[in-house]
This record gives structure tokens, C-alpha cells and sequence, in this order.
């Protein structure tokens, strides 16, 4: 690992990712971006001092992108709507898929924007509070937008595992489904 003394070496020398003490300290970072510098230190074996430069290195450099809460909002009774938005877009000369996207991860509604493979071109996950509110930003906000040929919008149902997190009660590792021959 390239050696962090100051937060100028920070800004001078881009970050292997294919170190191993840096893979391990984003990994630990991943499944639980609580941990402190101390417990992190004792995983990767580096100074809690070491590791702080790190994660701030790694923050300057946009490794790390950033830190989020996780919020059950079901349980809380504020339910939210989740639809997942697949775009057809007819990109023209200088105006390709970036520039549709940029139009549209504008709203604040849209969780997510990726160009994909498939019958379609974009895939976007939208949240409002309602239904409406996804049919009104579909029809007034998406499908106005140039080059948008066709839209075909899918509603959550239910999550079973989102962003590496199971969400519902995961049955015991020895209970086996029934086979019936």
C-alpha cells in the first residue's frame, strides 16, 4: 500500500485498488460504514491514524462515494412507492444517452438511472409517495423529455433483498423447501 503520511499525498497519488489492506478496509466499510478507525485499524493491520488518511484519500478520490441510512419506512407506516421505469430513447447525432439521462436523474423522485442492455435503453428506479405521483412524472416529466420514444413502468411489489441486505425474516439455513417428484 502506497505509504500515507500527510493529507497531501492523499491528493497526489491515486489509490491501488487492487491492494489488498485497501480492498479489506472498503469491504469492512461496505458492510458497516459505522465501524471506527480503531476497529478498522486492528482488520487491516494499520495505524488507526493510517487508516483515517485512508478513508479520507479515499473520500478525495471519490472511491468513496458517500454514506447513507437505510430507512424501513414501512415500519414507520410512511409507506413509499418504488417503480421501476424502462426507457426507450431514439438518441440523435450529439445528442446520445448521457445527455437523456442527465434530463432525467435531474428529478428528485429518481432514485437511479442506468443504461442497459435489452429491448430498452434506460432503466430508471423512481420513489414517490403514491402511484399518482409516478403516473404524473411519467406522462408530464419523462415521457415529454426529446429523443424518449417509450416507457414501460413496473411497480415494486415487495423487496426481499435490496443494496446486499435481506429485508425480510430469512428462513433458518436447515429448513429445506419441500420437493415433490
Amino acid at each position: 500500500m502506497a505509504e500515507l503520511t500527510s493529507g497531501n499525498n492523499a491528493e497526489q497519488e491515486a489509490i491501488d485498488g487492487r491492494d489488498p489492506i485497501v480492498r479489506r478496509v472498503l469491504a469492512a466499510l461496505v458492510a458497516d460504514a459505522r465501524r471506527d478507525s480503531e476497529r478498522l485499524a486492528a482488520l487491516a493491520g494499520l495505524s488507526a491514524e493510517q487508516v483515517r488518511e485512508l478513508i479520507a484519500a479515499l473520500e478525495q478520490q471519490r472511491v468513496i462515494r458517500g454514506y447513507k441510512t437505510v430507512v424501513d419506512w414501512e415500519r414507520l407506516g410512511a409507506e413509499r412507492v418504488v417503480a421501476f421505469i424502462d426507457v426507450s430513447v431514439s438518441p440523435q447525432r450529439e445528442v446520445g444517452f448521457d445527455q437523456v439521462a442527465a434530463r432525467i436523474y435531474r428529478h428528485p423522485e429518481v432514485r437511479s438511472v442506468h443504461l442497459v442492455s435489452g429491448g430498452h435503453d434506460l432503466r430508471i428506479v423512481v420513489e414517490a409517495p403514491t402511484m399518482r405521483e409516478i403516473s404524473q412524472f411519467v406522462s408530464e416529466k419523462l415521457a415529454p423529455i426529446d429523443h424518449v420514444t417509450a416507457t414501460n413502468t413496473h411497480f415494486l411489489l415487495k423487496a426481499y433483498k435490496e443494496d446486499g441486505d435481506v429485508l425480510v425474516e430469512d428462513r433458518p439455513a436447515d429448513d429445506r423447501l419441500p420437493v415433490t417428484p
